[in-house]
């Protein structure tokens, strides 16, 4: 885990203890409420990056908490109850649950829906592949050599995000096929040859050196002349 922060709100004390070890032990940073005012004063002096709260509070209860929470922001809520007639939980979901877990639960349910809630919410990584003048990014999928953008096929990117993957590591021509195409199978197609020169021609369009050498009787290597 990355250290996300959860607000665990339940009036059972056993539930706030039991439960906030455990995700401590999974490596959040687990604040606790036991009513529904507490749980609105934590949630507005430090935003959770997740609140998992339950209906039945004193105070207030956890349908006007997600209510309240959702007008404030969007925040992922993950309701508890003991109730699990439909009409409950669509009550639940239209007051600004994002989903619904009803007690008793397994943690490792808990937990696995709390994953998929902060996947949807984390921020997509970033990840810029580097080597000498050549620079790739994941995300936006630009390829760029020396300051200059460079236009990719789709499998001319997959190929050359392989090789910044793997650099100066000589590749067997098996080794390429099957990550690029998926298969064990090449025979005697000349696909990689045919799309390494493609490559090669796109990064050397300026006259720029050569990064892709030929390893005879073996494959290819990303490496500096």
């Amino acid at each position: 885990m990355s250290g996300e922060r959860l607000l665990l709100v339940d009036d059972d004390p056993r539930v706030l203890t039991a439960v906030g070890r455990r995700l401590q032990y999974e490596g959040f940073a687990v604040s606790l409420a036991a009513t529904g005012v507490e749980a609105l004063e934590l949630a507005t002096s430090k935003v959770p990056d997740l609140v998992i709260l339950d209906v039945m509070l004193p105070e207030m209860d956890g349908l006007e908490i997600a209510r309240r929470l959702r007008q404030a922001g969007a925040v992922p809520i993950l309701m508890l109850t003991a109730r699990d007639a439909i009409a409950d939980r669509v009550a639940g979901l239209r007051s600004g649950a994002d989903d619904y877990l009803v007690k008793p639960f397994a943690f490792e349910e808990l937990l696995a829906r709390i994953e998929a809630l902060l996947r949807r919410t984390r921020p997509p990584t970033i990840e810029i592949l580097t080597f000498a003048d050549v620079e790739l990014n994941t995300r936006t999928r630009e390829v760029m050599r020396g300051g200059q953008f460079i236009e990719l096929t789709a499998r001319g990117f997959a190929l050359l995000e392989y090789f910044l993957r793997h650099p100066r590591q000589v590749l067997a021509r098996e080794q390429i096929f099957r990550a690029i195409w998926g298969s064990d199978f090449m025979g005697a197609s000349n696909v990689i040859d045919v799309n390494i020169s493609y490559l090669r021609d796109r990064l050397e369009s300026n006259g720029d050196p050569r990064l892709i050498h030929t390893v005879r009787g073996i494959g290819y290597a990303l490496r500096e002349s």
